[in-house]
């Protein structure tokens, strides 16, 4: 007998009064880990939201796990939930926190303190989970919701932007976390608005804008569709004319513009231009301080599937 499919979401719509958040949407997740692209605004949080049984859609039906996600308790058993924002009770300590939320699902108090214990050594917790929670950085704030959101060991966990304003500590941290718990066989939606960092978790995507979902697939072939059209690079020098002549030279570069302190290019190749930027810049001697590229946001990768 084969498993169920994680989440089914059939003509899914959800509208808050006269604003419509999820359009029609219609998709089958079959598990292991998933990221939910998307701009801000996109829908992503209202989607994970029906997911985790939170609200309910509009109009269509949403199922989880085998079973309806609205009015489901026992849902709530199997799913664990990181929120995108923060709803903490401050007083507490972060150990406090974790355990009381174990004993509201029905855990008994010595239960719920190996549980918690286990969940905030996983996410490297320890060092600061008995102190009150209105100490935290957002760094430990957001070690806490994944502690809570693990505890009670999940079949389905759902993470809502969980690298959003992380440092580069944490940010290395969940990505790791989350490859070990898709290497356990867990399945574990997770959502953000950069692409690379869902690519260093996992393969398979789904992209939504503007309420719908327009892609789902392996993000190299979605890739593939994006990198069609000639991307924009911007490097930040103090020599951009010297820059500027030598990557003139190069056959990738399809147009450059030099301002007063950087250097503009657009390229069809972008993989090709990155990896060789580093040796161009040592063999010429040209410092580049920083290199940000706008056609990497997801804003851009969306204009381009859906205007392009």
């Amino acid at each position: 007998m084969t498993a169920p499919l994680a989440i089914q979401f059939a003509g899914v719509t959800r509208w808050y009064g006269q604003v419509v958040a999820l359009r029609d949407v219609t998709i089958n997740i079959a598990g292991g880990v998933v990221g939910l692209l998307g701009p801000n605004g996109a829908g992503k949080t209202t989607f994970l939201r029906i997911v985790t049984g939170s609200m309910p859609p509009s109009m269509g039906t949403a199922w989880v796990l085998g079973g309806p996600s609205w009015k489901r308790p026992e849902l709530f058993l199997r799913v664990g939930y990181c929120p995108d924002h923060d709803n903490f009770w401050e007083f507490m300590t972060g150990r406090e926190f974790v355990e009381a939320l174990l004993g509201v699902h029905g855990y008994t108090r010595a239960d719920s303190k190996a549980m918690a214990a286990k969940s905030i050594d996983r996410v490297r917790g320890g060092e600061f989970a008995d102190r009150k929670i209105f100490t935290y950085s957002k760094g430990m704030r957001q070690r806490l919701k994944l502690a809570q959101a693990l505890a009670h060991d999940p079949e389905l966990l759902v993470l809502d932007e969980p690298l959003n304003g992380a440092d580069p500590i944490i940010r290395r941290d969940v990505i790791e976390l989350v490859k070990e718990l898709g290497r356990e066989g867990r399945h574990v939606i997770i959502s953000s608005h950069v692409l690379h960092e869902v690519e260093a978790m996992t393969p398979n995507v789904v992209l939504m804008h503007r309420g719908r979902v327009r892609a789902a697939g392996n993000v190299h072939d979605i890739r593939m569709m994006i990198d069609r059209h000639p991307h924009s690079i911007v490097m930040k020098t103090p020599r951009p004319r010297d820059l500027a002549a030598l990557l003139a030279r190069e056959n990738d570069v399809s147009e450059l513009a030099i301002g007063a302190d950087a250097v503009t290019v657009r390229t069809p190749s972008p993989d090709r231009f990155y990896a060789r930027l580093p040796q161009l810049a040592i063999e010429g001697g040209i410092p580049v301080e920083e290199i940000q590229s706008p056609d990497d946001n997801l804003d851009a990768v969306f204009k381009y599937l859906t205007e392009g």
